[in-house]
């Protein structure tokens, strides 16, 4: 009989699936909140409903040469933890105690977010270039984990 994955491997291998959605020409990223082992949302990175994605029209940071990181604003998309904290808030879901698992380690903006939204704790599994995130996390007091494949969770 195949040995069944752990929650957060399997939580991880949703979070990695979410990301194929994505429409972002840089970064793939996907996102899922999770309450008592239940997903109740999910986001990934790219722009707004009814609008352009840069698949279609081209992303203006990699035409200005904006490295990662930096300046977010110059972005059609929305980062997949925001779509997650969006799509929960759109259908009247409660973030409050969640888990984020995502495929890359939220960014400032989205650190500011996960802490009023209740989150709980964060799983990522790709590095990201924001020390003041993870400094925001730590001090709001939320467990921040980076993911190694075949861990223990």
């Amino acid at each position: 009989m195949q040995e069944r994955p752990t929650w957060d491997e399997y939580f991880m291998q949703i979070a990695e699936l979410v990301s194929s959605r994505s429409t972002c020409l840089r970064r793939q990223v996907g996102a899922i909140l999770v309450k008592d082992r239940r997903i109740i949302a999910t986001g990934y990175n790219g722009a707004p409903t009814r609008v352009s994605h840069c698949a279609e029209v081209g992303c203006l940071r990699q035409q200005l040469a904006i490295p990662s990181g930096e300046r977010h604003e110059i972005c059609r998309g929305i980062h997949a933890e925001q779509n997650g904290i969006i799509q929960a808030a759109l259908h009247g879901v409660s973030t409050q105690g969640a888990v984020l698992y995502c495929t890359t380690q939220p960014c400032v903006q989205c650190a500011k977010m996960l802490i009023n939204a209740g989150v709980e704790r964060i799983v990522f599994r790709g590095g990201y270039p924001d020390p003041l995130a993870r400094e925001l996390l730590c001090e709001a007091g939320i467990v921040v984990e980076q993911w190694k494949e075949n861990q223990e969770g």
